[in-house]
Formats: structure tokens, C-alpha cells, sequence
């Protein structure tokens, strides 16, 4: 039997074993506990340990470069010489790459030799206390909790056959408790991302689902309309999330998405809003770090294969209010005229006059509306960036400054970009997780915010 084989020299072994004129592998353990619970009780706990790699063989030719990337899970060492043929095989049957490009080169890590890095069940002992005491509280005034925490700390390893060998640790926590009242006709969600989970506070995301299920208690129905309306963290980053991944240069430049400017070209440079409101990535961020260079498995129209191993800097997509980047890889960038700023995994908004909590800006409200969750957003214009979506566990009636009632659900239809011109207010900007994205992108800081005219464009049924 083969003994257990270190990613780092799955790595080197594919790349001795490829024949392609470049060689480019991903190797990535991934360490993940996991902990469910439902009814005011612990039901499962799991420990899993996986390893996958991605080949990615480039073959050049006269006409240009082709690009076979294949990956594979639970890879040995076994394993290797059958992935790198068949990922030389699948560049050989490829069309030529348009992103084609030398690779970047000669950059090595001081910590490549370093083993991947672990977590254990242990290090949930904070979330247990506290869950505990959540579901005595709970019990108490009959109702039910309900949730799923995660600690995954995966180690990727990027080597390739013009000199580079990177690694990075990324680890990451989140938690989602759902809160239910006993005979079912209320429910409550909140949940929160971070980098250990160790800094989970339990207590803090109990006292938002037990307040939400209080303020339900007396309910009211409401029609359909523009509302002032509070987003909490968590709504404001599915909505930013959305917008992110809409911001591709080669799109924008094409014409296809609200980032095009009328006649040709981009709009970066041009105001989005009159709010000093800054939407930027940074793979350095407190508590939300991520990869520092580039690590994709496959070109799209926003990354590309041929940059791995470029490094990333901290960037701002707005600043200010102004649109001051797209997401460029070297490729995009040579055609649009525009900076390289490729893609980065994590995502913060800030505010230069944010203050406070949700509580906080709830208080200036006359008469509107509190979400607490969005879901099932989906695009309608992508020249406007229009989205439509429900509401769902928890929407809430606010009077003279206090919220007085829970409300049916909504669906909504909305711009993001259109949002962003019509921000009253906003809080401090806190770690959160998006309701509708977490499972795709959970490393985000946002802040609430406080949106004019928000449009339920008709009441839904869902509950």
C-alpha cells in the first residue's frame, strides 16, 4: 500500500511526471468539524479530511496555447501520473486560449515546506457552552433552535514548472442559528463568518433570533410598495456579493452589464453615488484574510489560468462613491486599458460616517420597514443589475423609531447599484454571512444600512 503522500509532494510529482511544455498544480488539504443540532439539541458532529488537486497542462503551438485542467479528490500518490495524462491529453483535444500568457515565475514562499495545517473538535467548546444556554432559554419560552456550525482550515499548496511554490492557510468558521416558535407561525435566522471559531459569539447571535421571535408576536399585514427600509449585515452582503460577481471588465467593456458605459468602454472613474461608501477586497483583511495571490483551476472571462501565482493587492472596486475597479485578469486588462485587479475572496463596505448598530438606525425610522434575510435572489437586467428575490424569517414593521410588529413577506426587486444612490444612513461595519451566499462566499464585513424607497414590489406567501 502507498503510504500517505503530503500535498506538497503530490505537487512535485505531478509536475516531474508532466510532459507539457508548462505544468501548473493545486494541492489542497482541507480539515473541516462540523456540528448540527435541531429542537434545542445536539444531533451530529463530523471530522473530514480531504485532498484535491488540479492539474493544469498548457501545450504551445504555432497557433497559440491550448489548456487541459482537470481536478481530482482523495488523490494519492498513485494517482498522479493518470491525472497529469489526462489533464495533457485534455489540452491536446483543446481550443487555442484567448488568456493565453507566460506564466508568472520564480516565487517561492518561506513556508512551502510546512505541513498542512489542522483543526479539531476541541476548538468548538465556546459554541457548545453557548448553545447550551440557548437551548435552556429556548425551551423555556417554547420555542425551537436550529443550525449548523463549520471550522474548515484548508491548506493549499500552488507549484508550477517556471518556479513557483506558494502556500496558504485559509481557515474559516461560520454559524447559522434558526430560531422557531413552538407552533410554527414564527421564525427568526441569523448567522455570522469569521476566521476561528473560537470567536463566535453565541450569545450575540441568540439575542437577535430571540428578539426577532418577540417582535413577531403581534403581526400585521402589509401591502405591497417603496418603503424606507433597514437591511441588517447580512442582507447587505448578499446584495454586495451579487454585485461583486457583476463586475467583470471584459463584460462591462462588451456592453453586457450595468458597468458599461453608453457608447463603448467601462465606467470606472464615474460616480455611482453621492454616499461616501467604499466597497473594497483585501487579502490581508482582520478576521476575513484570504489567498494573496492568484489560485484558479480554470480561465473564465474574469480569471485566468495563466496568472497563477500573481500576487494580489489591496483593492477598491468603489471608493468613495466612485467606480475605481473591475475584475481584470492580465488577459482583460490588455484589452481594456484598465490596472490588472484580479478577482480577490473576500469583501468589505465601508462608510465614512457609519456609526452604531441596526438598533441604532432603527431608531430614525417614522415609518418603515426591518429585513432580516433575503433568499432566492435572482438577476432580471443585467444592464441594470436587477434583482429579485423574497424576504423570509423575519420582516418587520418599524414606527416612530421602534419596531412594533412582525409583517408577511415580500418579494422584492431591486438594483444594488440603484440601492447604493439612495443609502440614508449606515452602521459600523461587522463580520457577517450572507443568508443566500454564505455556502459560495462567507468572507464578508458589511454594515447596515438604511435604504430609501426600498421596492416590495408585491406581498409573497412563503413563511
Amino acid at each position: 500500500m502507498t503510504r500517505l503522500t503530503s500535498p506538497q509532494e503530490l505537487a512535485e510529482r505531478a509536475l516531474a511526471a508532466s510532459t507539457a511544455d508548462d505544468c501548473i498544480v493545486l494541492a489542497r488539504q482541507s480539515n473541516t468539524v462540523n456540528l448540527r443540532w435541531a429542537n434545542n439539541t445536539l444531533t451530529t458532529n463530523g471530522v473530514t479530511k480531504t485532498t484535491d488537486v488540479t492539474v493544469i497542462s498548457v501545450v504551445r503551438g504555432a497557433d497559440g496555447a491550448r489548456v487541459g485542467s482537470l481536478s481530482r479528490s482523495g488523490v494519492t500518490a498513485d494517482d498522479v501520473d493518470s491525472l497529469v495524462a489526462d489533464s495533457a491529453a485534455a489540452a491536446a483535444e483543446s481550443t487555442v486560449a484567448d488568456d493565453a500568457a507566460d506564466l508568472v515565475a520564480d516565487r517561492v514562499g518561506a513556508d512551502w515546506s510546512d505541513p498542512p495545517a489542522d483543526t479539531a473538535i476541541a476548538d468548538f467548546a465556546g459554541v457548545t457552552r453557548g448553545l447550551a444556554a440557548a437551548f435552556d432559554d429556548a425551551a423555556a419560552a417554547d420555542e425551537g433552535r436550529y443550525g449548523y456550525a463549520e471550522h474548515d482550515v484548508s491548506t493549499l499548496y500552488l507549484a508550477s514548472s517556471r518556479g513557483i511554490r506558494l502556500r496558504h492557510v485559509q481557515p474559516q468558521a461560520r454559524v447559522e442559528l434558526t430560531g422557531r416558535s413552538g407552533d410554527g407561525s414564527r421564525s427568526a435566522w441569523a448567522g455570522v463568518s469569521t476566521g476561528a471559531i473560537q470567536d463566535v459569539d453565541i450569545a450575540a447571535l441568540e439575542a437577535q433570533v430571540a428578539q426577532r421571535l418577540a417582535w413577531g408576536q403581534k403581526r400585521v399585514d402589509l401591502d405591497a410598495g417603496h418603503y424606507d427600509t433597514v437591511l441588517p449585515p447580512s442582507a447587505v452582503a448578499d446584495l454586495l456579493i451579487y454585485l461583486y460577481w457583476s463586475m467583470g471588465a471584459l463584460d462591462a467593456h462588451d456592453g453586457q452589464s450595468v458597468f458599461s458605459k453608453p457608447g463603448g468602454g467601462t465606467r470606472v472613474g464615474e460616480k455611482l453615488t453621492n454616499a461616501s461608501l467604499t466597497l473594497r477586497s483585501n487579502p490581508a483583511m482582520p478576521g476575513q484574510a484570504c489567498e494573496p495571490f492568484v489560485a484558479v483551476g480554470a480561465s473564465s472571462r474574469d480569471a485566468s489560468v495563466f496568472d497563477n501565482g500573481l500576487e494580489l493587492a489591496p483593492t477598491d472596486w468603489i471608493a468613495d462613491g466612485t467606480l475605481a475597479a473591475l475584475l481584470q485578469s492580465r488577459h482583460s486588462a490588455a484589452v481594456t486599458k484598465l490596472p490588472v485587479t484580479p478577482v480577490i475572496d473576500n469583501l468589505e463596505l465601508v462608510t465614512a460616517d457609519g456609526s452604531g448598530s441596526v438598533d441604532d438606525l432603527i431608531a430614525n425610522v417614522d415609518h418603515g420597514l426591518l429585513l432580516t434575510c433575503l433568499w432566492y435572489i435572482r438577476e432580471v437586467d443585467p444592464q441594470t443589475l436587477l434583482l429579485t428575490g423574497l424576504t423570509r424569517d423575519g420582516v418587520f414593521l418599524v414606527e416612530g423609531g421602534e419596531v412594533v410588529a412582525g409583517v408577511n413577506n415580500f418579494r422584492f426587486n431591486e438594483s444594488p447599484v440603484g440601492m447604493l444612490r439612495r443609502v440614508v444612513a449606515a452602521s459600523t461595519t461587522e463580520h457577517t454571512l450572507a443568508r443566500e451566499w454564505g455556502d459560495y462566499f462567507t468572507r464578508t464585513r458589511m454594515p447596515a444600512l438604511r435604504i430609501a424607497e426600498f421596492n416590495m414590489s408585491s406581498v409573497s406567501q412563503a413563511r
